[in-house]
């Protein structure tokens, strides 16, 4: 039997550091918070914001992002933990795998919300400002799930197809099986879609959360071809997981919040200082202008 080309999947995804596991699951997305606070910091400063605020903020947005996150993935997958078989503790284990996205960002967002007005800056230019390095941080955390073998794509004979231990097969797929990477094909539409965010935020000077919405736009599309690929067992609405209907509503909505931002505030505020902010729009109200 001829073995085809295919990227093959880790050996290991745990090493132990004593007693002390260190999981690829874990460090993936420790790295990607960590690319994704020191990008946003330059992007921060470029806006006339201190960087240490992105620090400050990033206190309160990473736990209710990484809360949020298992909160979705155990209510969008229930089986595994309230099924028949399953075990409710491993609600718990975040450590094994399983963030999902949208709590992420739903969650991420009060924490950095509450940050923000801790720090007196002005959230929508905030999250522009982050925008990109969040996609850098989700392409990072999808190392992750190859380092787990696990959601995957359904079987391909393309040149690039994944190959998956024997222990991670889904039942009913014959050793030896390639399937779509699905976690390579997320990383590099990220990747590609934080450039986009960089270069066009720097053409148009996009502000007022433009940048952010655009960055909900892109993720959801590509989120969306990507899930239909997806076999890993999901709550079904319909035809379709609920992964898809997520990705089509809120990538609409942020599409409609964007061309509406823009046509209200086409330009980029003139400070991040929700105290500056406040004071330029009462000179503005009693001069008629700006200084």
């Amino acid at each position: 039997m001829i073995i085809p080309a295919a990227i093959p999947s880790p050996s290991q995804g745990v090493w132990y550091l004593g007693p002390v596991p260190l999981r690829a699951y874990a460090l993936a997305i420790l790295l990607g918070i960590v690319v994704a606070v020191w990008l946003t910091q330059r992007r921060w400063r470029e806006r006339g914001g201190d960087p240490d605020q992105v620090l400050e903020i990033a206190f309160w947005a990473v736990p209710f992002g990484i809360v949020g996150g298992r909160l979705y993935h155990v209510i969008s997958s229930p089986d595994a933990y309230f099924g028949a078989g399953g075990d409710p503790w491993k609600a718990l284990a975040i450590w094994e795998g399983g963030l999902g996205i949208w709590g992420a960002i739903a969650l991420g967002a009060v924490g950095a919300f509450i940050g923000c007005r801790r720090q007196g800056v002005s959230f929508p230019a905030f999250a522009d400002a982050l925008a990109p390095g969040l996609l850098v941080a989700q392409a990072i955390g999808r190392l992750g799930n190859w380092f787990n073998q696990e959601l995957f794509g359904g079987p391909t004979t393309l040149p690039w197809g994944l190959r998956i231990d024997d222990a991670h097969l889904p039942a009913g797929y014959e050793s030896g099986t390639l399937f779509h990477p699905t976690f390579l094909y997320e990383l590099l539409w990220n990747l590609a879609g934080a450039a986009l965010l960089i270069w066009l935020d720097r053409r148009f000077r996009l502000g007022h959360g433009r940048v952010f919405w655009l960055y909900v736009v892109i993720y959801t599309t590509g989120r969306l071809w990507i899930e239909l690929l997806r076999i890993d067992p999901a709550e079904m609405i319909g035809p379709f997981r609920l992964n898809v209907w997520t990705s089509i509503i809120v990538g609409l909505g942020a599409l409609v919040a964007f061309l509406v931002v823009g046509r209200r505030h086409p330009g980029r505020e003139t400070t991040p200082l929700l105290r500056e902010a406040a004071a330029q729009d009462d000179e503005v109200e009693e001069h008629g202008t700006a200084r």
